[in-house]
């Protein structure tokens, strides 16, 4: 995967060109598939795939004019920072506040990178139609945004900060989220099979706290080097892994504090307890801010915490 850093203006021209032919294509499914229950919003949805559209052409000319007829295939996905866009099916199975929401994060992320980007480059025309395609893309996120004002409520829009909660789930919970996950499910195996192995509640517990810790020190050095959160406005990547790493440690140190009870049934049926309440939370965390319905993340946190406790009881049996 290349970092942003390295790209080269052709390169960061293919990029523009491919981002703006992909949010142009998910802007019109949105106007389809809402042309009949929300027309306004599905007219607002054409107008920004034309300009996309518009956007594209201006970006292609340049390109020609200064590279030739040949452009290289280079996706947001092939680049270190980038949020890789969800399918339009998936957004608009979620309603019409989860559509809107995701717009106005597509424009905010198209306005960096084009700030980013003009950045990088010396030549004055590329810099200037970078700066022009910024612009716009904040025009259309205001024009997200009215799809807010006509859909919600004053007294709703008053107390709802948009731009705050997204940063918030972007810095702060999907870094602790992954830590969380991480740290609850991944540490299961070794701290149950060391249990079942020894039956001595004391063993596991070492085993837990090492499993723990080293989990949060691997995990938060993992989460601060994926990128330097300027493309993907994830914000710092200290704290981004400082956040990660703790609740990674957290996370296995939660099912491990019980096997410091003496008895080992007793231990084993606390550590158990904690388990479930640690899978129950990370769903409700899951539903709650990443509009996962919580049936689904139920389900999905508990057949991996099942196999990987399962996998750690079976390992440990055998010792």
């Amino acid at each position: 995967m290349r970092k942003f850093s390295t790209l080269t203006d052709q390169e960061i021209l293919a990029l523009a060109i491919s981002n703006e032919e992909e949010d142009g294509r998910i802007y019109s499914d949105f106007a389809y598939a809402m042309r009949e229950k929300f027309p306004d919003t599905s007219k607002i949805f054409t107008d920004m795939a034309t300009e996309e559209d518009q956007h594209r052409r201006d970006l292609i000319d340049l390109y020609a004019s200064r590279f030739g007829q040949h452009i290289p295939l280079i996706r947001r996905q092939d680049i270190a920072g980038f949020l890789i866009r969800k399918p339009a099916w998936q957004i608009q199975g979620q309603g019409i506040d989860a559509v809107r929401r995701h717009a106005r994060q597509m424009e905010l992320d198209a306005a960096r990178f084009y700030r980013q980007a003009a950045t990088r480059t010396t030549d004055i025309a590329t810099r200037k139609l970078l700066g022009d395609l910024a612009l716009a893309e904040d025009r259309h996120e205001q024009a997200a945004g009215a799809i807010e004002l006509d859909r919600l409520p004053a007294s709703k829009r008053e107390d709802e900060d948009e731009d705050a909660r997204r940063r918030f789930v972007l810095q702060i919970i999907q870094p602790g989220l992954v830590g969380l996950m991480d740290g609850s499910v991944s540490t299961l195996a070794p701290v149950f099979a060391a249990a079942f192995a020894t039956h001595l509640p004391w063993n596991a517990f070492l085993v837990g706290m090492a499993a723990s810790v080293g989990a949060g020190i691997s995990m938060g050095f993992a989460e601060a080097l994926s990128d330097d959160g300027k493309l993907s406005g994830r914000g710092a990547p200290l704290l981004r892994g400082l956040i990660c790493g703790l609740m990674t440690t957290a996370g296995g140190i939660g099912h491990t504090l019980p096997f410091l009870i003496d008895n080992f049934t007793t231990a084993l049926m606390a550590a158990i307890a904690v388990v479930v309440v640690e899978l129950f939370v990370i769903s409700w965390i899951r539903w709650r801010y990443q509009d996962t319905p919580f049936g689904s993340a139920i389900v999905q946190i508990v057949i991996g915490g099942a196999l990987v406790f399962a996998a750690g009881v079976l390992i440990g049996s055998t010792g």
